[in-house]
């Protein structure tokens, strides 16, 4: 396989109406159903790399949450809540069944909700850069900590990230060791090119629980973080240096504590890490699948 990072997007786009809105998604491949959730501010596209590792002996689906990439963007509130209900209903509608997920980001946070309130229905997760610890204020480096409050802030955010659209054109380069063409970085900022266009960029960041708050999703995290400790349902985590959501202490305590577990290095990388190392993490994926049969 070429091992070569590409700009293209390999496959056919397809549509399926949830709620009265189309939502854009992949589905290739045969078998067992892997289902690729990506977050903020990204869609399908993260994953166009790592995919055809999978897709000779898998299923292979990767939406794009309502309102993030080619999906519809309907008038609501993108909260968490409105995600959700639009994830599992996709879910539903494809009767897509012993799932294996691979999360990212905010898809891990609806994809680990989505598996301790559906358990029978999960093969596997495999996950990165993913919400699976307690987030406090005083866990952030003191520069980044003074970026969030503000685009949490109702007007600051508003204009950082609605209006001056800083999620995209700083935080997702920021966040990759290399540096994106101009190709890749098009398809990113291509579903979000107006102010109203960005309400769902604008309003993950609200959503992360932070010191407890808000308290409904600090609460549903940590009802998965608990039964993620108990579940014997097989996990891989796969993790970089010096990470960002995850940190080097985080991976020690995933490691002790999240039980079946198989913990995979894959190097140096920051949060976006499938456009710095796609086919090392879908070689490995991969590898981890056919090991649990």
């Amino acid at each position: 396989m070429n091992t070569e990072i590409s700009s293209k997007f390999p496959f056919d786009s397809k549509f399926i109406e949830i709620n009265g809105s189309k939502m854009h998604y992949v589905d290739v491949g045969k078998g067992d159903p892997i289902l690729f959730l990506h977050g903020q501010p990204t869609s399908s596209y993260l994953w166009r790399n790592v995919i055809p590792h999978l897709q000779t002996n898998a299923r292979c689906i990767a939406p794009d949450l309502i309102g993030m990439g080619k999906s519809d963007k309907p008038d609501i509130d993108y909260i968490f809540e409105d995600h959700f209900d639009y994830l599992e209903k996709f879910i539903e509608k494809l009767d897509l069944k012993n799932i294996t997920l691979v999360l990212h980001d905010w898809g891990s946070g609806l994809g680990f909700h989505y598996a301790n309130t559906h358990r029978d229905n999960i093969k596997g997760i495999a996950f990165m850069e993913a919400l699976i610890k307690h987030m406090k204020w005083e866990d952030f480096p003191k520069n980044y900590s003074t970026i969030f409050k503000m685009i949490r802030a109702p007007f600051i955010g508003w204009l950082m990230l609605s209006v001056a659209n800083m999620f995209l054109k700083k935080m997702v380069p920021d966040s990759i060791i290399r540096k994106l063409s101009k190709e890749e970085f098009d398809n990113y900022l291509k579903p979000y090119p107006t102010i109203a266009s960005r309400k769902p960029v604008r309003v993950w960041p609200t959503q992360l629980p932070i010191s407890g708050k808000p308290r409904h999703i600090h609460e549903l995290i940590v009802a998965y973080i608990e039964w993620l400790k108990e579940s014997d349902i097989p996990k891989l985590c796969l993790y970089v240096h010096p990470g960002a959501i995850l940190t080097e202490k985080d991976i020690d305590q995933i490691r002790n504590s999240i039980p079946n577990t198989k913990m995979v290095d894959i190097g140096e990388g920051i949060h976006f890490i499938q456009e710095d190392h796609p086919h090392l993490i879908g070689t490995e994926i991969a590898k981890w699948f056919k090991e649990i049969g």
